[in-house]
């Protein structure tokens, strides 16, 4: 157990970024971040579709906006508006547990990003 931990760890320590390399690690970071960004604003949007059909579907099934409809065609709406509004319950709590992934992921590289800065401060300091 413990090889194929240090075999982990070897690994993880090979993907850290160097001192030297830190204005392309920052270009990195911010392509990334935008790239998530981008995909919770998607996630965001898809929430609003879904929340415009519940509101759509629950209006057509209680007849105040569409044909009248008989009982067993508004149950059906019904039905389909609850799953949908479950549907977006469940979205909306991906969108909250992705935004705050985000905002620990900025964090940590943030801090990350720092730790790369000292380094090379500290080296190019100590080759003066």
């Amino acid at each position: 157990m413990e090889k194929g931990s240090d075999g982990l760890r070897e690994r993880l320590l090979a993907r850290l970024p160097q001192p030297e390399n830190v204005a392309a690690y920052r270009e990195e970071v911010a392509s990334m971040l935008a790239k998530h960004n981008k995909g919770l604003t998607a996630e965001k949007w898809s929430n609003y579709i879904l929340g415009a059909c519940v509101v759509w579907l629950l209006a057509v099934s209680n007849s105040t906006w569409g044909p009248n409809l008989d009982s067993t065609a508004q149950h059906v709406l019904q039905v389909f508006a609850a799953v949908f509004f479950f549907l977006l319950g469940v979205g909306s709590l991906k969108v909250y547990n992705h935004r705050n992934q985000m905002e620990v992921l900025k964090e940590v590289k943030q801090v990350q990003l720092q730790v790369l800065e000292l380094q090379a401060s500290l080296r190019k300091d100590g080759a003066e």
